[in-house]
């Protein structure tokens, strides 16, 4: 018998962490029915990040806010509020960016230099609002390429041309960018603010958030460029390092938070240790054989650089057991050598079309496909 540990992320925009570990170990149990489950669904500072900690937290509550999308239309979403500690007396806000500024929220359109983050600023400061004595912000999942500028304006800072008035919010407002007003911009909350971050790229360069992840947003060709130097602009105005990692995460917005004092740190690591997946493989090891079982949506060249995979995958290593991987799809350019085996959705399915419709389907007989790698 051995001990299966399931610790997935969400497969974006088609169905939650939750699900997923549930999917997979159904399918691993038709299989292998004595083997003992644990459920650990994971998360890295994007989509599913409020769900993650709403399961892990006893007492934690979601407050409704409505805040205007990356496109300008009206959203609702929720933050979430933990309850107080002693050193969070007013308790935290965990906040999301992927409910309130994300790519997810545009469906299959994808608006390059009109995208902006000022609804994650927005339930940023419902939160403060609300008194919470500490922040924890997830980060990933962005629609945008504004450097966090839609945010930071939404807390109380101006961004103005050469003439002194507000330039347009998104990464086209930049390329207008003459100084910054930081005189109203509203203060940390006294327990500080903590950043998920899922990715450890520089703000700008052929690393940075346009040359990356701007293709992945709507940017293209001369857009590309356009971005990274008013990124490279609005850098040089404000008090942060643009070289720090994970300052060009969420198309600058890591940058911009850093720019507002916040701390940021991986976000897998942090939601691993909220979870208690470090603990739960290394008691599950020392019982008997144990494997871990992690997986998202597109498992690409970018999944080594903080996603939830690589993560499971090192602190298995530390644990001393098997990772498997699962993923919608696999890329050719991907590194799969941290897992014992591998099963890709898309494969099984035939299509990527095909797996996106019915992932739940498709996430068993993965499950049933590991458990027979297993022997």
């Amino acid at each position: 018998m051995h001990t299966v540990v399931f610790a997935p992320d969400s497969f974006k925009g088609t169905i939650g962490a939750a699900e997923v570990a549930a999917a997979l170990a159904a399918g691993w149990g038709s299989v292998r029915p004595g083997d003992r489950v644990v459920l650990r669904p994971m998360a890295d500072g994007g989509e599913g990040t409020v769900d993650a900690f709403a399961a892990a937290v006893d007492g934690a509550v979601r407050v409704p806010v409505r805040v205007t999308g990356p496109d300008g239309a009206p959203t609702d979403a929720a933050w979430l509020r933990l309850p107080a500690t002693p050193d969070a007396p007013g308790g935290t806000g965990v906040v999301e960016l992927a409910s309130t500024s994300g790519i997810e929220l545009l469906g299959e359109r994808r608006i390059g230099e009109e995208a902006h983050t000022l609804g994650f600023g927005q339930a940023i400061a419902a939160a403060l609002d609300a008194g919470v004595s500490r922040l924890v912000l997830g980060i990933g999942s962005s629609a945008s390429t504004d450097g966090g500028t839609g945010m930071l304006t939404a807390l109380g800072a101006r961004f103005l041309d050469a003439s002194g008035a507000p330039i347009a919010v998104g990464a086209r407002g930049l390329a207008e960018l003459a100084s910054v007003d930081l005189t109203g911009l509203r203060a940390l909350p006294p327990g500080g603010v903590l950043v998920l971050s899922d990715v450890t790229n520089p703000l700008v360069g052929s690393l940075g958030a346009a040359a990356v992840f701007g293709p992945q947003k709507g940017l293209a060709g001369d857009a590309i460029e356009r971005a990274d130097a008013a990124l490279a602009r609005l850098a040089a105005l404000l008090p942060a390092d643009s070289e720090t990692p994970g300052a060009g995460a969420a198309g600058g917005t890591g940058f911009g938070l850093l720019a507002w004092g916040a701390r940021l740190v991986a976000g897998s690591a942090e939601v691993g240790e909220l979870v208690g997946l470090p603990g739960a493989l290394a008691e599950a090891s020392a019982v008997g054989p144990t494997v871990v079982i992690t997986g998202e949506g597109a498992f690409d060249g970018q999944s080594g650089a903080g996603k939830v995979p690589s993560y499971v995958a090192a602190i298995a290593v530390d644990a001393g057991v098997d990772a498997l991987l699962v993923a919608g799809r696999i890329d050719a350019d991907a590194d799969t050598s941290a897992f014992a085996a591998h099963a890709s959705l898309t494969e099984l399915a035939g299509s990527g079309e095909a797996a996106m419709q019915d992932p739940a389907r498709w996430l068993r007989d993965a499950g049933a496909v590991l458990a027979r790698s297993l022997g």
